[in-house]
């Protein structure tokens, strides 16, 4: 049928004409008027309901999916429990890290355990959630290995696997297996100051999606004091990099509290941001002037002012370094924009950027549990753009 080419007229049609019904029989099972499944079949009218588009599938005995063309099918959960259930067995193996050499295991060089976590890294700031899930088992395995056998080399690798895994747990909605990864990587990184800040900022993330807000507060804050060079003038830009990422999750979970200090915690963090510049990834945490300007909207969105979080939105895009940011970054961003939309009363402006994000990253959409429910938010409002709801019908919700 030509699937993706055909507007979703035309597949009425279709769909009408393979079960025998004329457009009068059609009309009268959906009961509407024939001229109105003339001008949809046409696409003088257009299908903007999910509800609508549910009732006509049902009318012609089709998947929705199959009406909208797309052989694209919803986030597949057991797939996804499956991962999760692997990667737990993963961080539960506590033997393979205390497991003597002659096991007869073998044991990756550090600096080939190194490059994959190097890409595994890449998968996750390609927003390639399903595949990483696939590849953390075996990587959590050989980095646990490598550690045990060179703990100093070994263990940067190990808590830099930690930390990866724990943020794409976050981002699936596994909340408390995450916590155990972050929690992992704090205990392998004990010693080094930078490692344990490093994997602070992945602690403040769970803690706040574990609801622990004030935990996560407590605790970013510590270790932001911790790392802060003395002088801040004459700081490295790691440090400062730290130091200022530890601030804004110590922000964002004040904004999660309904506390004061939110605005004073992330301008400290823009003081920061400023003397770092812009394009760094010092650790991986991608900390810089942009960076700290996105946590201003999904602090915004999580006070409620959505059209304080729209303004920071607006004003942030235009920007030459938020073309630099990985896709996951800006299609997170783009997610917490179409809450601060919504709040704003502006569904089509949330409608618009969720379908930046689909195009950013659709694993972001398609995978994450906090942006389907925000498409679906969308796509349940009276004036919702009908692309948004033809996605919310493609992955499956209502």
């Amino acid at each position: 049928m030509g699937g993706d080419l055909l507007p979703i007229g035309r597949r009425v049609a279709y769909w009408r004409a393979r079960r025998k019904m004329s457009q009068q029989a059609f009309a009268d099972r959906l009961g509407k008027s024939k001229s109105w499944v003339d001008k949809i079949e046409r696409g003088v009218r257009s299908l903007d309901r999910l509800s609508t588009i549910q009732e006509i599938a049902g009318v012609l005995r089709v998947d929705v999916p199959a009406l909208l063309g797309r052989e694209l099918r919803p986030a597949d959960v057991a797939h996804r429990v499956r991962g999760a259930d692997e990667v737990r067995a993963a961080l539960s193996t506590y033997e393979i890290a205390l497991a003597p050499p002659s096991t007869g295991r073998a044991v990756e060089p550090v600096e080939r355990v190194a490059s994959m976590v190097a890409h595994a890294w890449t998968a996750y700031q390609h927003a390639r959630y399903p595949s990483l899930m696939d590849l953390l088992p075996d990587l959590l395995a050989r980095a646990q290995r490598t550690h045990a056998r060179d703990p100093g080399h070994g263990r940067g690798p190990l808590v830099d696997a930690y930390r990866v895994t724990a943020l794409v747990l976050v981002k699936l909605g596994e909340a408390e297996l995450a916590w155990l990864a972050a929690d992992r990587a704090m205990a392998v990184a004990t010693g080094d100051r930078a490692l344990v800040a490093a994997a602070a900022v992945q602690l403040g993330q769970v803690l706040r999606a574990a609801g622990r807000a004030r935990s996560a507060m407590t605790a970013t804050l510590a270790a932001a004091y911790r790392i802060a060079p003395p002088d801040l003038d004459t700081g490295g830009p790691e440090e400062l990099s730290l130091c200022g990422a530890l601030l804004v999750q110590a922000g964002l979970s004040a904004a999660r509290l309904g506390d004061d200090s939110v605005a004073g915690l992330i301008d400290e963090a823009a003081d920061l941001a400023a003397k770092v510049g812009e394009g760094r990834d010092d650790f991986r945490i991608g900390f810089g002037p942009t960076a700290v300007d996105l946590a201003r909207v999904a602090a915004a969105v999580d006070l409620g002012d959505g059209r304080d979080a729209v303004a920071w939105h607006e004003k942030v895009i235009d920007r030459p370094a938020w073309r630099w940011l990985p896709a996951e970054h800006r299609a997170e961003h783009l997610v917490n924009a179409a809450r601060g939309y919504l709040q704003a009363g502006d569904p089509a402006g949330a409608g618009r950027v969720l379908m930046d994000a689909e195009r950013t990253a659709p694993a972001e959409i398609h995978h994450r549990p906090l942006a389907r429910e925000v498409v679906a938010q969308v796509a349940r409002c009276p004036v919702a753009p009908s692309r948004i709801v033809h996605l919310a019908a493609t992955i499956g919700v209502t």
